[in-house]
């Protein structure tokens, strides 16, 4: 029996509860299949610098590195606002994806037929969309030096090479080969020279695959038309900051921020994440929405471990679960035949996964 080594990062907030939830279904489909998983929980974020002083332990980089894939809940919250930025839990996840080396952040918009008025734009525009985001995750206006800041000024430098843009342009167009083999990049080329760049290279990655079809966006634009019509998307390639900002729009496509997954990948290890935050306001109360994670661990088994078949169970197991009218409270205005805790929905869409 195969057995995979999987890093958990509970973090902070809701993330303990949406993490044990996702690994009750990963354990059931689990049992359906020839393989198994060795967990191991490591810490970061605030939870982390309480008890070490750090957001990010090193024994959580080095254990993370020797494992299969890291599962990731949320990290964050005002308790640890008022730290310097250094010590802060977003700075310990910026460290950790550059130190993993996960340049690819892979953010699907999926709007479920049960749930198409749980959205705020029209059912006749958002029905049927599923699209996938392509973010560069660690270089850009985020990582670019110089940057600074005094009384007077401050400043940030957007910096792309062209290896940094072939890379992420080969995982967008490899991703759309098994999709609709459609991709848009989006960059601002109008007036940045760094986005002239990045047009440029993915031109050139474009010919090496030739069924792919490629057009390019400006970012404004880009923004628009995710909500004039965001079911002409099917791969968007896009930078560090732009894919902050259009991820996170594109996400409420869905109409709950509860329901999408990420991933982050690279050449070493991938991190799998739900895209909400920590949100400490519903800590510790079974509300919170296990679904993003379940998600996630779903994409862990497809694009980390291989394990295909695994994961259109869990997809499948999700969606029968929401065609049956099971609600968390965040969905419970949305023909909710039965409103569920977190532990009750993890637990539902377990069963579903396993019959």
């Amino acid at each position: 029996m195969k057995k995979y080594k999987i890093a958990l990062i509970k973090g902070d907030g809701i993330g303990p509860e949406i993490i044990d939830e996702a690994v009750k279904v990963l354990d059931a489909v689990a049992s359906r299949y020839d393989f198994d998983f060795d967990y191991e929980e490591l810490l970061m974020g605030g939870i982390a610098y309480d008890i070490t002083g750090d957001p990010l332990p090193q024994e959580t980089v080095t254990k993370s590195l020797n494992s299969d894939a890291v599962l990731f809940g949320a990290i964050g919250g005002e308790k640890w606002d008022s730290l310097p930025r250094e010590k802060r839990p977003e700075s310990g996840l910026l460290r950790f994806r550059k130190e993993l080396g996960v340049y690819a952040n892979l953010r699907p918009a999926v709007v479920y037929d049960e749930l198409v008025n749980a959205s705020s734009l029209k059912p006749e525009v958002v029905k049927g969309v599923d699209l996938m985001v392509v973010r560069e995750l660690i270089g850009g206006i985020y990582f670019g030096e110089p940057k600074g800041r005094d009384d007077f000024k401050g400043y940030n430098t957007m910096v792309y090479t062209r290896p940094e843009i072939e890379r992420i342009a080969h995982q967008a167009f490899k991703i759309a080969m098994n999709r609709s083999k459609k991709v848009c990049s989006v960059d601002k080329a109008n007036v940045l020279d760094v986005s002239q760049l990045w047009r440029d290279v993915v031109t050139e990655v474009a010919q090496e695959y030739p069924e792919v079809e490629l057009s390019h966006m400006y970012v404004d634009n880009a923004a628009m038309q995710l909500i004039r019509d965001p079911r002409q998307f099917d791969v968007i390639l896009t930078g560090n900051i732009f894919g902050d900002i259009l991820s996170d729009e594109a996400s409420m496509l869905s109409g709950s921020i509860g329901l999408l997954p990420s991933a982050s990948t690279g050449d070493k290890v991938g991190v799998y994440e739900p895209i909400h935050g920590s949100a400490p306001d519903i800590a510790g109360q079974g509300i919170a929405n296990p679904i993003a994670t379940i998600s996630s661990a779903s994409m862990m088994l497809r694009y980390e471990l291989g394990e295909k078949e695994a994961a259109d169970r869990i997809d499948n197991a999700i969606k029968q679960a929401l065609a049956e009218g099971y609600r968390t409270k965040d969905l419970a205005a949305f023909d909710a035949k039965e409103v569920c805790s977190t532990s009750e929905m993890g637990s539902i869409i377990a069963n579903y996964a396993v019959k």
